[in-house]
């Protein structure tokens, strides 16, 4: 029981220090983390089209179509990422 005392006395600190600016730059983190992510992501499939070419050289054509599509729907959510955190943090 003392211990849900002190968590809500802590949450009750926490809360009343919180600004709208300072969740904005949370927000904003977040999607920079997620636009990070994707370019992880981006990466990965990178290195499987790489290794699909080397084992089929002769399906290379098929295999760098899907890649470069799979591409471009990844950095489209990258992107939307990087606006959304430019707009949370130029209000």
């Amino acid at each position: 029981m003392n211990l849900l005392i002190i968590l809500n006395t802590f949450a009750e600190g926490v809360a009343s220090g919180i600004t709208d600016s300072g969740v904005a730059y949370l927000g904003a983190a977040i999607a920079i983390l997620t636009a990070g992510f994707a370019g992880i992501g981006q990466g990965l499939a990178a290195m499987k089209a790489v290794e699909a070419i080397g084992r089929q050289p002769e399906a290379s054509g098929k295999i760098m179509g899907t890649m470069v599509l799979g591409q471009a729907i990844v950095e489209t959510s990258g992107i939307y990422a990087l606006i959304i955190a430019f707009i949370l943090t130029t209000k």
